[in-house]
């Protein structure tokens, strides 16, 4: 469903969000903390901020940060920058082609591209950022999260494992 560009360009937006940095974020410093390439986190920086969802700042102190409010900017948008646009091209469009009735197959395809669709344009970064990880029942691994961010405010998950004396 999402690409491994997608999940990185999410990461690194709920990085941005999460740190709310006073300056911007060196690619650098990003794929350090995100443990990714940075010539991968290059490219996807750069299809974000094609799209008006980050703002480069050029310069020895420049970086990445978010161009608009975390709250305006949906996972569909996100998506559509990273993967392009998520059409659906079924013989349901082809009404008037001298089709009776579409197939049972595109009937469901239509349906579930109608779902993706409305739940990523229903969710905003700012909801993510909201709870950026799992918490952790006592048995619980922060790990098997893929978002969790080690050294963030917020994204670490919450451990209710009692402290040793």
């Amino acid at each position: 469903m999402l690409t491994g560009t997608t999940e990185l360009a999410l990461r690194a937006l709920i990085y941005l969000g999460l740190a709310a940095p006073a300056e911007p974020i060196s690619p650098k410093r990003l794929a350090d903390t995100l443990n990714c390439s940075p010539t991968y986190l290059g490219k996807t920086l750069g299809l974000l901020v094609k799209a008006d969802i980050l703002r480069s700042v050029r310069g020895a102190r420049g970086g990445v940060v978010l161009a608009r409010d975390p709250r305006t900017i949906s996972l569909l948008a996100v998506t559509e920058a990273c993967q392009g646009a998520l059409i659906g091209d079924y013989c349901l469009s082809t009404a008037g082609r001298g089709l009776l009735a579409p197939c049972r197959f595109h009937q469901v395809m239509e349906d579930v591209h109608r779902q993706l669709v409305q739940t990523l344009s229903a969710c905003s970064l700012a909801d993510l950022l909201a709870c950026p990880a799992p918490k952790l029942t006592r048995n619980g691994d922060a790990n098997a999260c893929r978002m969790k961010l080690d050294g963030v405010e917020g994204s670490g998950a919450v451990n209710t494992r009692p402290r040793r004396a």
